[in-house]
């Protein structure tokens, strides 16, 4: 009985993220997705999220995001990024806001999956741990590939 006791207050103190839910989050390969995220996102451990088909690695106000059920970008000119990893390639946009959060959202996928990384994140650590994402992102077919 005190474990059980112990083990509710120590789930208290673990933080949650907000993160908006999707408008096709319902979308069945979203779960696929999102059961399929690593456990650890470079050093940044997973942590709770307070939304359906999402995802997050780090800790309030210094995280990764994850949302899947993002709409699908139309063809663009805008940055588009093959990142390859032993799990396969992965097509990605990437912006950044103006406010040193970068973007990035599959590209060919549907539906898409976006990923939020932090100017925190962006600033304290390499960015290549997107392509630890690839094995789960995979999970949604790809149609379309950057040019």
């Amino acid at each position: 009985m005190l474990l059980v006791a112990v083990a509710a207050g120590l789930s208290a103190c673990t933080p949650t993220i907000g993160v908006p839910v999707a408008e096709d989050a319902a979308n069945p390969k979203c779960a696929e997705v999102v059961l399929a995220v690593p456990d650890e996102l470079g050093e940044l451990p997973k942590i709770k999220t307070d939304s359906q088909a999402t995802a997050a690695w780090g800790e309030p106000g210094a995280a990764v995001t994850l949302r899947c059920g993002v709409t699908p970008p139309e063809p663009t000119t805008a940055f588009c990024q093959s990142v390859s990893s032993t799990a396969g390639s992965v097509d990605w946009i990437v912006t950044d806001d103006g406010k040193d959060t970068w973007t990035f959202v599959t590209y060919g996928r549907d539906p898409a999956v976006e990923v939020q990384i932090s100017p925190a994140v962006k600033n304290s650590q390499s960015t290549d741990f997107v392509s630890d994402l690839n094995r789960a992102v995979s999970k949604v077919e790809q149609t379309r590939y950057c040019m």
